[in-house]
């Protein structure tokens, strides 16, 4: 038996408490969870980041202007209009030629995208007040417009459940609208390209404790019971009022 005293004993000191033991495994869990986590989403942006080389080319070839952005929530593609491309008319929404021709360019890397991806359309104005009989605000202006290229979109066999517009009106400039020149880039449409998709609906979600109502074709749905006391109720007693005449349309500005 050897001593501990005999120099072929190895000094190996005290012995690691037992939280530190735990902490080093827990560290090295985590590193392969983070490393796991970027194979994942390299692998899942592949596409996008094949999708953005392919507008930049489009861009600096000058088939359209505008810039594409990618960051964590997915990638925005912005479309500008040039000065001898108008994307719609002043105060209108339906789509000119030449954005139609902007689309039709953009629709093959668009179309591959949305087998994965959800595509929202944003309309932006710029601050050139309106109110028209179909436009009341930039609001309504924008939504049209952005809803319009959806439509546009769709004809092209786009997947309808990806899709979505909304319109921010004249309220996320990129540039001050002080001149002729800022407003034609504030007017744009974006296109947003989601990195998560819409959650959907699970088969049978939804219907716990719902009643199903069936109504005849022809026939008129039941009327609600009267009220204990033997009053009817006032909606059904009102006499209806005409709606108020619309304000007299405002002459469209220049912009929009």
């Amino acid at each position: 038996m050897i001593a501990e005293d005999d120099p072929r004993v190895s000094q190996i000191g005290h012995p690691a408490p037992p939280w530190l033991v735990n902490y080093a495994d827990l560290m090295t869990e985590l590193v392969c969870f983070f490393v796991i986590l970027y194979a994942l989403s390299a692998a899942l942006n592949k596409d996008m980041q094949k999708a953005q080389q392919d507008v930049q080319e489009m861009i600096k070839d000058g088939q359209m202007q505008g810039q594409v952005l990618m960051d964590k929530e997915g990638m925005r593609i912005t479309l500008e209009e040039q000065s001898q491309v108008a994307f719609f008319e002043s105060g209108r929404a339906e789509l000119t030629d030449q954005m139609k021709g902007q689309m039709d360019k953009l629709s093959g890397v668009l179309l591959k995208l949305s087998e994965k991806h959800d595509i929202v359309v944003e309309g932006h104005t710029d601050n050139v007040p309106i109110f028209t009989r179909q436009f009341a605000s930039n609001w309504e202006l924008s939504t049209g417009r952005a809803t319009n290229v959806v439509m546009y979109l769709l004809e092209k066999n786009f997947p309808p459940k990806r899709m979505a517009a909304v319109g921010y009106g004249e309220y996320h400039p990129v540039v001050p609208n002080d001149s002729e020149i800022n407003r034609k880039k504030n007017r744009r449409v974006v296109f947003f390209i989601k990195n998560t998709p819409y959650p959907e609906a699970k088969p049978g979600a939804g219907t716990g404790g719902s009643q199903k109502i069936t109504v005849s074709e022809g026939a008129a749905p039941a009327a609600s019971e009267p009220a204990s006391d033997g009053l009817v109720p006032a909606a059904e007693t009102a006499d209806s009022q005409a709606p108020p005449a619309a304000p007299p349309a405002q002459e469209e500005g220049e912009g929009n």
